[in-house]
């Protein structure tokens, strides 16, 4: 099950996002995301925020060693509060768009440069972000993660919507797994392992028990 992560797969996870997001009509944005306690609209414009943190990272160049990799880039933090101004900020500011089209296309926009940034960055360039220095390949890499959750937080309630890529999804359980430090029961599928992981579903009696061990670390919530 497990694999090597590439960046190659951040643009394939990246792409795939952006045209779920294109193809999800106007009247669901309305609709309850994967994310607690946001909408659509809202984690759209979370991925606004997302990919304009690619454009930043990728143009800070850092001249220290690295201090960190695709698997610790992330921290493990406590649930949300709603204490977070950012999480408080980014309702108000999806709902400030309006229309659903005007978030469409800022996200297409600001994705479309992110993705193209990706595709020239060095893999082995050095970068800085959240007071950690690792290389560009690294940070694109832990990035399909983060774009692979969200894209199962989209379709959550969405049935017809375009799944994440199976290739991206192995990637995603890949990098989960090592951040827990242990592998998800061979029997889940990588959307339940990822979805169990982080905990946007809660485990049957039958997930419980395969998970054994692991389920006293989880959820693991990435931040």
């Amino acid at each position: 099950m497990a694999r090597d992560i590439t960046t190659g797969d951040f643009s394939r996870s990246w792409n795939a996002l952006l045209a779920a997001v294109a193809t999800t009509p106007g009247e669901d944005f309305d609709r309850p995301s994967g994310c607690r306690g946001w909408l659509v609209r809202d984690l759209v414009c979370h991925l606004v925020v997302d990919a304009q943190d690619v454009l930043i990272t990728l143009v800070t160049p850092a001249d220290t060693a690295p201090t960190a990799d695709a698997t610790t880039y992330w921290d493990l933090v406590g649930p949300p509060t709603g204490d977070d101004p950012l999480d408080a900020l980014v309702p108000r500011l999806a709902a400030a768009y309006g229309d659903p089209a005007l978030l469409k296309f800022h996200l297409d926009d600001v994705g479309s440069a992110a993705g193209r940034a990706a595709g020239l960055a060095d893999p082995a360039a050095l970068v800085s972000t959240k007071d950690k220095v690792l290389t560009a390949g690294d940070y694109l890499t832990a990035y399909v993660l983060e774009w692979t959750l969200h894209h199962l937080d989209l379709v959550a309630r969405l049935p017809s919507a375009p799944r994440p890529l199976a290739g991206t999804l192995a990637s995603a359980r890949t990098a989960l797994e090592r951040i827990a430090g242990a592998p998800f029961p061979a029997e889940l599928s990588d959307t339940d392992a990822l979805l169990l992981g982080t905990g946007r579903r809660t485990p049957t009696a039958d997930e419980t028990a395969a998970l054994g061990g692991l389920t006293a670390r989880l959820p693991l919530i990435l931040g």
